[in-house]
């Protein structure tokens, strides 16, 4: 068995195989996902898995050197946005470098989680709960 945290060998093959620049999205349970992307279907119901928890196991697999989210999560669901910014601060420290949060319009988010390795869907409700994690390396 795994050392690690992340026991799903399905989106622990996706982080596996991220490249430098790659992207992996982590969703809520209503983002639209393209049907030529990884689907990662982690939601069980409401809330379960959430996205913080979700986003947590990720982070702790894989370096990430961007972030980009739609620039309605800041406005929609500012909650959910700090405990989001507090984690990634704390990675950011974590690698030794800061983080680079980067905001679009949904619309472009859409297009661009499309472009994604694959798309992890939690059972997050909240809306706009959607980052793309752009994989750094660690060397």
């Amino acid at each position: 068995m795994k050392k690690t945290r992340l026991l799903n060998p399905q989106l622990s093959g996706a982080i596996a195989s991220l490249g430098h620049g790659q992207g992996l999205t982590v969703c809520d349970c209503g983002l639209p996902i393209g049907e030529s992307v990884e689907r990662i279907d982690l939601a069980l119901t409401h809330g379960v898995p959430g996205f913080l928890d979700t986003l947590g196991v990720v982070l702790s697999e894989t370096v990430v050197e961007e972030i980009i989210i739609a620039k309605e999560f800041v406005q929609v669901s500012p909650e959910l946005y700090q405990q989001f910014i507090d984690r990634i601060r704390l990675l950011g420290e974590e690698q030794g470098a800061p983080v680079r949060v980067v905001q679009v319009s949904h619309e472009s988010f859409k297009a661009q989680s499309d472009l994604s390795k694959a798309v992890v869907r939690t059972g997050e409700c909240t809306p706009y709960a959607n980052v793309i994690l752009k994989s750094g390396v660690a060397f």
